[in-house]
């Protein structure tokens, strides 16, 4: 289920962004936690099983869309339909508005959009 970011998490939500290739960069990594912190329209949930698996960050946008800026799993739990389960929540919680991708998750949504949906 997905759970909203706390700052209690912060070390375990660090450590699934930087498996995100644009998120390497310790620098960039801290200014991405620190307007997920602080902006509000960025919002980033974390995935929780028995463990926290994964992390889907969004940016709501005046236009009625939701932009998926981060989707990662801990590699260890790839191929489970993590990222799938992450993103039909990021949908059901922002019904009514349009999940879009930005570059770094272009790829990843059009894997899993269903052929009806395009």
């Amino acid at each position: 289920m997905l759970i909203r970011y706390k700052k209690s998490l912060e070390k375990i939500a660090m450590g699934l962004l930087s498996f995100m290739p644009e998120e390497k960069e310790v620098k960039k990594l801290q200014h991405t936690m620190k307007e997920y912190e602080t902006n509000e329209a960025w919002h980033l949930y974390l995935w929780k099983e028995d463990d926290i698996l994964g992390a889907i960050g969004i940016e709501l946008q005046s236009n009625q869309k939701v932009l998926v800026q981060h989707i990662t799993v801990n590699p260890s739990y790839r191929g489970m339909g993590i990222g799938k389960k992450m993103l039909e929540e990021i949908q059901s919680i922002y019904e009514g508005q349009e999940v879009i991708s930005n570059d770094s998750t272009k790829a990843f949504l059009a894997k899993l959009k269903k052929p009806e949906d395009t």
